[in-house]
């Protein structure tokens, strides 16, 4: 069975970068397999790497994201392989005050972890609080929450279908019953 972490990341004090920790809240209502786990990181990024270190099969970080769209847009990136080598000091250092999940992805790498496949399902912001900090969603990003929901239980659906490879025999079993 495919183990996989939904990963919500975000900071309540910064406005529409708490859009991870809302998701994750409704995604605790959700009738979700066994074997997916869904956990709001919120800033606490050496907690998601060693998570992460846990073996999961997939894994679909929940961000706020800054991607020249309109606010309260929801994307689902497939970030590029991460490679272990040729990373810096600097490429590997987390803050304990902010999550960078490009930056876990690669000390997970450099710490030997794997993950067959990661997906970042991202919302474009409307504000991310200025220097104030401000709690609570835009209008556009808490319209978004439950497309990504959705969005995410659809994810994981695939994710847990089995694969043409998989299914081959059950499918060669259906046709033989067909045909008799």
């Amino acid at each position: 069975m495919t183990s996989i972490l939904v990963a919500c990341i975000g900071n309540i004090f910064n406005g529409d970068d708490a859009f991870g920790v809302e998701v994750a809240r409704r995604l605790s209502q959700a009738a979700l397999p066994d074997s997916v786990q869904v956990i709001d990181f919120g800033i606490r990024g050496i907690d998601l790497t060693y998570a992460l270190m846990d073996g999961y099969d997939a894994v679909i970080l929940v961000d706020a994201a800054q991607r020249g769209e309109a606010p309260g847009v929801v994307s689902i990136v497939e970030p590029a392989p991460v490679e272990a080598e040729n990373n810096s000091l600097e490429d590997l250092a987390l803050s304990p005050h902010d999550l960078d999940p490009a930056k876990v992805l690669r000390l997970v790498s450099a710490l030997g972890g794997t993950c067959r496949r990661a997906l970042l399902v991202a919302c474009e912001p409307l504000t991310l609080g200025g220097d104030e900090g401000v709690m609570g969603l835009s209008e556009p990003v808490a319209a978004a929450v439950d497309v990504a929901a959705e969005t995410i239980e659809e994810l994981i659906d695939e994710m847990m279908a089995p694969s043409p490879a998989e299914d081959s025999r059950g499918a060669l079993l259906s046709a033989e019953r067909r045909m008799s």
